[in-house]
C-alpha cells in the first residue's frame, strides 16, 4: 500500500567501537592537540554538503595510571572527552536543525569516575566489552542509519582514522527516536479531538493505577495562549502498546504537537501546523530489556506504523494522490507517496472498548454482592493506590470477605494481594456511571416514597400518589398550574432515552382520572437543553 513517508526528528543511541580498544580516544586526544583546542572542516556525503567541528570537554574519569587494568598503555596526563559536531552546511539548511553531536569517551573494565563531592563510583562497561569508547550521538532531522556514516566521514576529514568507527558494537543502544508528518491544521482536529485515537488509546490501554500512565492533554502554549490540540501526547507502555498493535514491541509516546512559535507566524508558514509523531519510550522497558543498534529497523517500523495508523483512524488520507493532501512540507518533511513504508492498521480500539463494556454491563445485569458494590464505590472515589484492607475498613468488612468480592470479579479489576485496580480508566467512567447511577436510583426512590406519603397525607387520590412518585423515580419535576402548560423536565436523560418513562407516565396520569388532554400537551424538556411535545412520544403507531 502506498503511504506518505514520515520524516526523522530527535534521535539519541549509545554507539560503542571496541574493534581497535582505546586507540580511536588516543586518535581523538592527538587531533585536538594538533589543533590547539578546536578544528573545523568540511566535506560531501551523499551529494550534500556538511560541516565538523572538533572540540574537547573536561572528564571526571578517574585516571588509570601508567596503564589500564587490562595492561594498555596510558600515556595521557590529563583525561578529556571530545564533541564532534556535524551539521548540514548553513547554506543548504535555512533552518540550522539538521545536525548531531558525537560526545566520545573512553571505556576499559573497572573504570571509575569521580563524583563532585570526591566520591568515586564504578563506570558500568558491558561484559565481555574489554576496551574501545562509547560515542553518544544526539540529533535531528538525520536520517536513523546515516549517524555511523556521517562520523565516519566527519572523523575523517579531522584527521581521525574512519576504521575506527566502522561497525557498531552489538550492545550499541538507541534512547530516542521519533518519527513524524506535518499535518494541516485544518485536518488535524481530528487527532487530538476528545473521541479522537489519541485519547482512545490513553484512555481504553492504561490501566487504571498500575505501571506507567500518562495521557497528557494541553491546549495553551507557554504564553497561555490557547491552540487547541497544543501538546496532546498518549504513552503506552510495552504491554498497552500491544493492546492497539499486536505485533508491536516497543513502549512509546504518540503525540500531536506545535512549534512555540505557532501562533506567531503566518498561516503559510510551517511551523503553524502542527506534527503528529510517534517516539520511543527506552525509559519504559524492562530493566533486561534494551532497543540494540541492530533493532533500528524494526524501530522504524513500529514508529512509522504507528503514526500512519493514527492518521488513518482519525480519518486523514494518509496516501494522498493530489498534491500534499491533508499534510504541510516543512525543512525535513516532504510529503511524497511511495510503497516503502508499513501499512496502517486499523486501532480497532472500539473492540477494546466494546469488550471492556460487555465485561462491566455482564457484572451489573448479574447484580453485584453489597461487598462488590462497596469495593467498586472505594475503587472509583479514591485517587491513590487501594488495598482490600482499605475496602475492608472504609465499610466494616472483613479483609477475606472483600478479597472473594474481588476474586469474582478479576475480569473487571486488576489484583494483586496488596493492591487493587479498575482495568483502565474507561472502565473506570462505565462502573463511576453505574455508582452514581445507583445512588441516584437510592435518591430517587426515597424521594419518591417521600412524595408518595405527603400525597395521602394531603388526601390525594392513592393513583395520583402514584403519578407523583412515577416523577421522583424517573428524575422527573412537573411544572402544572392551572393556567399554564404543563411541563415534564426530565434531569438526566435525553431524548432518545425516554419515550417508554412518557408513555409509562401517561398510563399512571390517565389512571389518576386526570385530563389525558392535558399530558398529551405537556411540554417536556430534556437535560440537555432539547425541547419536544408529550403527544410526539404518545403517538407511536
Amino acid at each position: 500500500m502506498k503511504t506518505v513517508q514520515l520524516a526523522p526528528h530527535e534521535f539519541n543511541a549509545n554507539l560503542l567501537f571496541n574493534d581497535n580498544g582505546l586507540a580511536p580516544f588516543f586518535g581523538l586526544d592527538s587531533a585536538v592537540k594538533q589543533a590547539g583546542g578546536s578544528r573545523s572542516e568540511e566535506f560531501h556525503a551523499d551529494g550534500q554538503r556538511w560541516v565538523a567541528r572538533l572540540s574537547y570537554q573536561e572528564s571526571n574519569i578517574v585516571h588509570p595510571g601508567g596503564q589500564t587494568p587490562q595492561g594498555t598503555d596510558f600515556r595521557i596526563e590529563t583525561i578529556r572527552e571530545y564533541r564532534i559536531k556535524v551539521m548540514r552546511h548553513p547554506s543548504e539548511d535555512s533552518v540550522g536543525e539538521q545536525d548531531f553531536t558525537a560526545h566520545v569517551a573512553p571505556r576499559w573494565p573497572g573504570m571509575k569516575g569521580e563524583k563532585g563531592d570526591g566520591t568515586r563510583v564504578e563506570i558500568p562497561v558491558p561484559d565481555g566489552f574489554g576496551e574501545g569508547v562509547n560515542v553518544r550521538v544526539k540529533g535531528s532531522n538525520i536520517a536513523f542509519e546515516r549517524y555511523p556514516q556521517l562520523l565516519r566521514r566527519a572523523a575523517g576529514v579531522l584527521g581521525i582514522a574512519t576504521r575506527y568507527f566502522e561497525d557498531p558494537h552489538p550492545y550499541s543502544n538507541i534512547q530516542d527516536a521519533e518519527r513524524y508528518a506535518r499535518a494541516h491544521k485544518d485536518a488535524s482536529g481530528p487527532v487530538h479531538a476528545r473521541d479522537g485515537p489519541l485519547a482512545a488509546m490513553g484512555h481504553l490501554l492504561e490501566s487504571d493505577r498500575s505501571g506507567y500512565r500518562k495521557v497528557v492533554q494541553n491546549d495553551d502554549d507557554k504564553r497561555g495562549r490557547n491552540l487547541p490540540g497544543y501538546y496532546h501526547t498518549a504513552t503506552l507502555d510495552a504491554s498497552r502498546v500491544r493492546e492497539a498493535f499486536p505485533d508491536h514491541a516497543l513502549p512509546k509516546e504518540v503525540k500531536h504537537y506545535y512549534a512555540r512559535e505557532a501562533l506567531s507566524v503566518p498561516d503559510d508558514h510551517p511551523l503553524a501546523h502542527p506534527k503528529v509523531g510517534a517516539s520511543l519510550q527506552a525509559s519504559l522497558l524492562d530493566d533486561d530489556e534494551t532497543v540494540r543498534w541492530r533493532d533500528l529497523d524494526r524501530l522504524q517500523r513500529e514508529l512509522d506504523q504507528t503514526v500512519l495508523s493514527v492518521l488513518a483512524d482519525a480519518g486523514l488520507d494518509v496516501a494522498p494522490s493530489d498534491g500534499h493532501g491533508p499534510f504541510v512540507a516543512d525543512a525535513y518533511f516532504e510529503p511524497a507517496v511511495d510503497e516503502g513504508g508499513p501499512d496502517p492498521i486499523g486501532l480497532d480500539l472500539t473492540r477494546v472498548e466494546q469488550s471492556q463494556e460487555s465485561v462491566v454491563v455482564r457484572h451489573l445485569a448479574d447484580g453485584l454482592s453489597p461487598v462488590q458494590w462497596e469495593a467498586m464505590e472505594t475503587l472509583v472515589t479514591d485517587g491513590g493506590q487501594v488495598a482490600p484492607a482499605d475496602i475492608a475498613d472504609v465499610h466494616g468488612r472483613h479483609v477475606e470477605s472483600v478479597r472473594r468480592a474481588l476474586r469474582e470479579m478479576d475480569d473487571l479489576v486488576e489484583r494483586e494481594y496488596s493492591s487493587v485496580s479498575l482495568r483502565s480508566e474507561y472502565v473506570a467512567e462505565m462502573v463511576h456511571a453505574a455508582v452514581d447511577e445507583a445512588r441516584e436510583g437510592l435518591e430517587r426512590a426515597v424521594d419518591a416514597t417521600a412524595k408518595a406519603m405527603e400525597a395521602a397525607e394531603r388526601g390525594l387520590e392513592e393513583t395520583m400518589s402514584a403519578f407523583i412518585a412515577w416523577a421522583a423515580r424517573h428524575g422527573v419535576d412537573v411544572d402544572d398550574a392551572r393556567d399554564a402548560r404543563m411541563t415534564l423536565r426530565f434531569n438526566a436523560t435525553v431524548a432518545s432515552d425516554v419515550g417508554e418513562s412518557i408513555r409509562e407516565g401517561f398510563r399512571v396520569w390517565t389512571d389518576a382520572g386526570m385530563p389525558e388532554q392535558r399530558y398529551r400537551e405537556a411540554r417536556v424538556r430534556f437535560g440537555d437543553g432539547s425541547i419536544s411535545d408529550a403527544w410526539r412520544f404518545l403517538n407511536t403507531g
